[in-house]
């Protein structure tokens, strides 16, 4: 079944789309370092991006210095909602 997923790729480029598994969204000669699950918060004009890929895992944001959005999402606030110990980390 086909759900919203995201991957972030080691070049920081942030990829969407509705696909049925997170490799789905690689290109040929990206190196994914996590992914995820998103959905858009329209009203507070919002990305949320939670949870982790089955297949990559929770992204390691801290090997990025620079996230590249597509332009059709520039200026939409993106936002990790992070879950650990019952703790909601945003």
């Amino acid at each position: 079944m086909n759900l919203p997923k995201f991957i972030i790729t080691l070049d920081g480029v942030l990829r969407l789309g509705m696909v049925n598994q997170h490799k789905h969204l690689l290109k040929p000669g990206d190196q994914c370092i996590g992914g995820g699950y998103y959905h858009f918060d329209f009203v507070s004009n919002r990305i949320l991006l939670d949870r982790e890929s089955y297949d990559f895992g929770r992204p390691k944001w801290h090997l990025l210095e620079t996230l590249k959005v597509p332009s059709t999402y520039r200026g939409m606030r993106i936002v990790y909602l992070s879950w650990h110990a019952n703790r909601l980390f945003v």
